[in-house]
């Protein structure tokens, strides 16, 4: 059995016995990116589509200032478009990944902050309108759940990907 460079130990007839860890790794590192990218892109739909609805929503979690309000409505879908695009297409990586997980931070802590206060909002995470409940633990442990793929692209990105090009 020897070892061909790329990752995978290969029999003497050619085949292959197992991948390497960094393959498996590269592997969730692109299931992740991927989707981050489709979670990011269609949590941008309906904002776009409805800034004003979008701004009531942003008003309601009592965290913004008003004058800032309409500014968030009408950047935050356009960003994270743009982010899920990055994702998805794999263009400026490390940029997308800090500024998505940053995001994802931001989200989760108005989220969390709101449930603390005891006010019951309305994730909207995906869409404008009211489709279900209040905000619960379901929608923060899968916000942590985003956060956890993001901080696996983070840490791959910056800590894997430098270290396999400097050998």
């Amino acid at each position: 059995m020897t070892n061909n460079n790329k990752g995978v130990y290969e029999t003497g007839t050619g085949g292959i016995v197992r991948q390497s860890s960094h393959l498996r790794s590269e592997g969730v590192f692109l299931i992740c990116r991927l989707l981050l990218g489709v979670v990011f892109v269609y949590a941008s739909y309906d904002k776009i589509l409805h800034p004003q609805a979008f701004a009531l929503a942003v008003f309601n979690y009592q965290i913004a200032p008003d004058w800032a309000v309409n500014l968030i409505a009408l950047i935050l879908p356009w960003f994270e478009l743009l982010l899920g695009l990055c994702l998805l297409f794999g263009v400026l990586l490390p940029g997308a990944t800090v500024a998505g997980t940053g995001l994802l931070v931001v989200f989760l802590v108005a989220l969390m902050f709101n449930q603390i206060r005891g006010l019951d909002i309305h994730c909207e995470c995906f869409s404008t309108e009211i489709q279900e409940g209040p905000a619960g633990l379901g929608t923060v442990l899968r916000d942590f759940a985003f956060l956890a793929m993001s901080l696996y692209l983070l840490i791959f990105i910056f800590l894997f990907k430098r270290r396999n090009n400097r050998s």
